[in-house]
């Protein structure tokens, strides 16, 4: 009585595997390294094998082996149908699909191939030759559960959900595969055959009942010659030819994800632990999107905190569970991330997972793979294919998810070429939002005023602005509650003076400028930020980014402060601000916002026009929110405000 499932006789051992699958793959390495092998036979065509084995050798460096179908005319030319057969010809040639192998180390077939390489063993490929690959996958339970499972547990939890294959191609196919392995028994003792674990089962049951009995040599020569006869034929097929893939487009070949790939291929060359990889490669994905992230937007880049992180992944981990999967797939994580931390880290993200650090052509013409589709390298024609996957996974759905993406360096150009130098407006959505956090200053500022001339009383008839703990913790002993007197704000304010950076770099922000106010409800605001010209997003839009700003409200008509004779004893752009605020202000006290007190510098331009700083730390707002207001959008016209909205993205 055989104690495994996947024997098939004492001398075969099956290994199903879920193709596609980085865990399955490290199961299927640790088997075969724990068990005894003298012939590893796999379940591909023998026109494969020359090409598939030499993309073997070569990884890390990933490929793809293609097999074009070849055209049989099995009926007569007629003159009548001449014209009728070049018709369906052209149709049947667009409709069939070419067959492939994807040389990727996170695929098990491939891992077993791998090992065999690495230990010498013989290998065979044990498929039926078929020119039209018919593809059989079905949805099957998230494989990350081999981290605890036993590949033979996990497989034969699956028997219940297997139908029975009712393709002729897959029926032909498993025959000739039996077929193929009672030949290989006669001359090895330890054969593994891996396999797809659709196959397995329906595979077992063939071979039992063609070759599974005791039977005599006479008998035997006699089922034999009888088997021999029944199998099926191979199909005349053309030789498959081996290309490099374009590195953009490794993420339709894969399996996993290439940067999770990448990091299964670094773990096997520095010989690291890779047996958490499927999930702490989700984290490593998250924490390199960040670097790249605040690489590219630099000071404009909202801060990802390891609470931002903390929450994203929890954002991961539920959307799977909906999904019933153990771990994420692109589209979950982008969407996290898009939701957490917004689309820019999203967009780096996504190009951060399809990075894939091991790519060499070795002198292989390209391929560029999309969905279901190959184009060719020129040298072959150029033509974009259909195409079947011989390694099956389980069945994908796309989803689209819409990205601001980054425009490319020709419409940089382009839109830096158009631009027209007399015409500048803002953006009103920017405007609204600034506008809105320039009350709160205000309101804060009166706060503070206010917070000077608060006091603290006994409790007699009235709670008045609230109880006082501290007071009264310290007149415990009194038995008395004291409350709190906070007088009504003196005096009005109408103008406040932002600071983003301390001893801001001149060079670092060369655009200063004026504007004035467009309807009653905007201030008139004074600024310096960076070059808006060194970032175009769009046709007519660009982006800069505050690194000071000066509001008058209720606005009033002044003279351009950055050129104003007044104001030449200024030594720095901050005293620029304060000095062209304390001129203009028709309040004695002004709001100022900045990461640290004033210095002594500007308290004494304040006192030469008899004005009052009302200092607010710039750590009291939210840092992502502070980011966000310094960004601001210059558009070229204001009739470019109709379709801004499509371009303008934000950190």
């Amino acid at each position: 009585m055989l104690l495994s499932p996947f024997r098939l006789s004492p001398n075969i051992h099956c290994l199903p595997v879920v193709n596609g699958s980085g865990d399955c793959a490290l199961a299927v390495r640790r088997w075969l390294l724990r068990h005894q092998c003298d012939c590893l036979a796999v379940a591909l065509p023998g026109s494969f094998r020359s090409a598939v084995l030499d993309g073997v050798e070569q990884l890390p460096s990933p490929s793809i082996v293609l097999q074009q179908p070849s055209v049989s005319y099995e009926q007569q030319w007629t003159p009548e149908s001449d014209i009728e057969d070049d018709e369906e010809d052209l149709e049947l040639e667009s409709q069939e699909a070419w067959s492939y192998v994807p040389v990727d180390p996170c695929q098990p077939m491939i891992m077993a191939l791998r090992v065999a390489l690495g230990e010498h063993w013989p290998i065979k490929f044990c498929d039926l030759e078929t020119n039209y690959y018919q593809p059989w996958a079905t949805v099957m339970p998230d494989p990350f559960a081999l981290r605890n499972v036993p590949l033979e547990k996990f497989a034969a939890a699956l028997l219940p959900s297997m139908t029975r294959p009712i393709q002729e191609q897959v029926v032909q196919r498993l025959e000739h595969m039996a077929w193929r392995l009672k030949q290989l028994e006669e001359r090895y003792e330890n054969i593994v055959f891996v396999c797809s674990i659709l196959e397995w089962p329906w595979l077992y049951e063939i071979y039992q009942d063609r070759y599974g009995g005791t039977k005599t040599p006479v008998a035997s020569e006699l089922s034999k010659d009888e088997n021999e006869a029944e199998l099926p034929l191979h199909d005349s097929v053309e030789t498959p030819k081996r290309y490099a893939v374009s590195e953009n487009s490794l993420i339709f070949l894969f399996g996993e994800l290439p940067f999770i790939t990448g990091l299964f291929e670094r773990a096997r060359a520095e010989l690291e632990d890779d047996e958490n990889l499927a999930i702490d490669g989700v984290k490593q994905l998250l924490m390199s999107a960040r670097s790249s992230y605040r690489q590219d937007l630099g000071k404009r880049a909202r801060k990802i905190t390891p609470l931002l992180l903390t929450q994203c992944l929890k954002y991961i981990r539920n959307q799977s569970l909906i999904e019933h999967r153990m771990t994420p797939d692109l589209y979950t994580i982008a969407v996290s991330a898009q939701q957490i931390l917004g689309d820019q880290y999203s967009i780096h993200l996504v190009d951060t997972a399809r990075n894939y650090p091991y790519v060499e052509a070795f002198g292989l013409s390209e391929a560029v793979l999309g969905i279901d589709q190959v184009r060719l390298p020129e040298p072959d024609g150029g033509d974009t294919v259909s195409v079947v996957s011989r390694l099956p996974g389980q069945p994908m759905s796309w989803r689209s998810l819409e990205l601001k993406r980054k425009p490319a360096k020709q419409e940089l150009d382009q839109w830096k070429q158009q631009w027209n130098p007399h015409s500048q407006c803002s953006w009103p959505p920017e405007d609204n939002v600034i506008e809105s956090f320039r009350a709160r200053v205000f309101d804060r500022a009166r706060a503070l005023i206010g917070a000077d001339l608060a006091r603290s009383e006994k409790f007699s008839t009235s709670i008045k602005d609230g109880i006082d703990i501290r007071e009264t913790l310290r007149h415990w002993y009194d038995n008395e509650i004291y409350v709190k007197v906070m007088p009504p704000s003196v005096g009005a304010m109408d103008c406040a003076v932002m600071l983003f950076e301390q001893n801001a770099n001149p060079r670092d922000f060369p655009w200063r400028t004026t504007w004035f106010a467009e309807h009653k409800n905007e201030s008139t605001l004074a600024f310096y930020a960076t070059n808006f010209a060194e970032e175009m997003i769009g046709p007519g839009i660009a982006l800069a980014t505050y690194g000071g700003a000066m509001f008058l409200f209720p606005p009033v008509p002044i003279p351009d402060i950055w050129h104003d004779p007044r104001l030449h004893f200024a030594e720095s752009l901050e005293e620029k601000l304060v000095g062209a605020a304390c001129l203009h202000a028709r309040e004695s006290q002004i709001a100022l916002l900045s990461p640290a007190a004033p210095s002594a510098a500007l308290r004494k331009i304040a006192r030469r026009y008899r004005k009052r700083l009302v200092h607010i730390p710039l750590s009291s707002f939210n840092d992502a929110t502070v980011q966000q207001l310094r960004m601001v959008h210059v558009l070229n016209g204001s009739e470019v405000r109709s379709y801004a909205e499509h371009f303008i993205r934000k950190a």
